[in-house]
């Protein structure tokens, strides 16, 4: 009598196979998320975006009242102070766009940025959240990368944001036409846009290397508001240290030195050399700075 033979269940056919997963990836566009939230919906970014846009809406209305005044905007032969092409802005309302960024570029959108940055690493070591991030599986280089990723995207944001108030307040108060270039050229209203646009691109990339160095200095303490107050303060100290002409021989290696170098925008051909040695050196600085964040922070003793 023979014995039937064990059968064996056939092995369940083999379906598509799963798709890879990157768990590092998808956490760090999370954190990256969460550090863009946080940053664009603290009531101090929206007070610097209120402030950022209200520089245009006062330049403009100036502008107009003067006019309508008859008087001379600048002085009539561009030694008022202003920035050099506020005289066109009666005659072609999108000068009001690039005269705002002159405007603020020099004070208002470097403060803004060093206060954001100042306060990226430093603000959460004083409310102590810093250590519970760290706790979560993103490590210290991709928290810093994500901080001046933020940082990087605020410095767009508010550039944009004078821009475009600028733009609109400019087409509301005074006519809008071909724009009449720095080297007398005429060149249509939608090239003329595309240079506004160029030029808040450069603006924005000015901005990175004080965001570097606010950084930086936020991984020095664990006082936001001393951090915020020590990139500001440094920020005045060398733009004071710019505009000594007996230190000529340093300036061409600080950071604002080049960042008017946009108005080259508004000429007919563009030099590009001002521009390329503004990119460069702000590229620099956020090589320089990002590392020695990246140093003092990898090596720092989280104890809050």
């Amino acid at each position: 009598m023979s014995q039937a033979e064990p059968t064996t269940a056939a092995p369940p056919p083999a379906g598509p196979p799963a798709p890879p997963r990157s768990p590092q990836l998808l956490w760090t566009l999370g954190l990256f998320r969460s550090e863009l939230v946080t940053v664009f919906r603290r009531g101090r970014t929206l007070a610097l975006f209120g402030v950022l846009a209200g520089v245009p809406i006062l330049v403009g209305i100036a502008v107009r009242i003067e006019t309508r005044g008859g008087g001379s905007i600048g002085g009539g032969g561009g030694d008022g102070g202003g920035p050099a092409f506020i005289e066109q802005v009666s005659n072609n309302g999108l000068f009001l766009a690039f005269t705002s960024l002159a405007a603020t570029l020099p004070f208002f959108l470097p403060m803004a940025i060093g206060v954001v940055a100042g306060d990226s690493i430093a603000g959460e070591a004083s409310s102590g959240t810093l250590r519970y991030l760290l706790v979560a599986p993103a490590g210290r280089t991709r928290l810093l990368l994500a901080k001046y990723a933020s940082v990087l995207a605020f410095c767009v944001a508010a550039t944009l944001v004078v821009a475009v108030a600028a733009m609109i307040v400019g087409f509301i108060l005074f006519p809008v036409g071909d724009v009449t270039t720095l080297a007398g050229t005429t060149i249509p209203l939608s090239d003329g846009i595309m240079r506004a646009l160029l030029i808040a691109v450069l603006v924005a990339a000015s901005l990175v290397g004080i965001g570097a160095l606010g950084l930086f200095i936020s991984t020095l303490t664990d006082s936001g508001i001393g951090a915020m107050a020590a990139t500001v303060g440094l920020l005045i100290t060398v733009q004071i240290v710019d505009n000594i002409p007996q230190l000529h021989v340093v300036q061409p290696y600080l950071f604002p030195h080049y960042w008017l170098s946009f108005a080259d925008i508004l000429r007919d051909p563009v030099p590009w050399s001002g521009i390329g040695k503004n990119l460069g050196l702000q590229a620099l600085y956020a090589a320089v700075f990002g590392s020695a964040a990246w140093a003092r922070f990898t090596s720092r003793d989280i104890t809050a």
